[in-house]
């Protein structure tokens, strides 16, 4: 009976061991009550410096053929689905001007999308200046997509703040890659 026990014990604690094992730990900076709270950057790094998980980054190269008025399609003619900002930003740079001018042309090419841009930020901050941030970001794609001559109908806007980062890390090169927005084909 007593030798039956001490194996139950074991076999739960290695069970206990090896669900503890498996849980991955991040840094994370306690008490930020404001933005994303360090150093900012001024550029997010270049694709080969950073790696997306394959499934979250589309390229025009892992395309056999776009149809027309698709995500794959509007990748392969603009170039991407997304633009970055800088650390605690919403202004866009020239590349992002760059990329949305492209994507402008592809949403004049195929008048019946609709898209949503949605606004992402990094793990910094806290859920609501963070879902705040997003917002504007989001908005801020909008309001120069409009200006380029794309119908603001046809365009909707949504925040997921820190929730839902591209690259998983706590470093700068990560943090650049999620301070995006991303241009969805509904």
């Amino acid at each position: 009976m007593l030798r039956g026990m001490i194996n139950v014990k074991f076999i739960a604690f290695l069970a206990a061991a090896a669900l503890l094992a498996g849980c991955a730990s991040r840094e994370t900076t306690s008490g930020a009550a404001g933005p994303e709270t360090a150093a900012p950057a001024a550029q997010p790094p270049a694709e080969a410096e950073v790696s997306a998980a394959p499934s979250e980054e589309v390229t025009a190269e892992s395309l056999p053929s776009a149809r027309p008025g698709t995500e794959e399609d509007l990748i392969a003619y603009a170039g991407g689905d997304r633009v970055f900002f800088g650390f605690d930003r919403y202004d866009l740079t020239a590349d992002a001007r760059a990329m949305l001018k492209r994507q402008a042309e592809w949403l004049e090419k195929n008048s019946a999308v609709t898209v949503t841009i949605e606004g992402h930020c990094d793990e910094r901050g806290t859920r609501e200046y963070n879902l705040a941030l997003g917002a504007r970001r989001a908005a801020a794609v909008k309001a120069y997509l409009v200006a380029l001559g794309v119908d603001k109908s046809r365009i909707s806007t949504i925040s997921y703040g820190k929730e839902r980062p591209a690259v998983l890390g706590s470093n700068e090169a990560a943090w650049a890659k999620n301070r995006r927005a991303v241009m969805v084909v509904k």
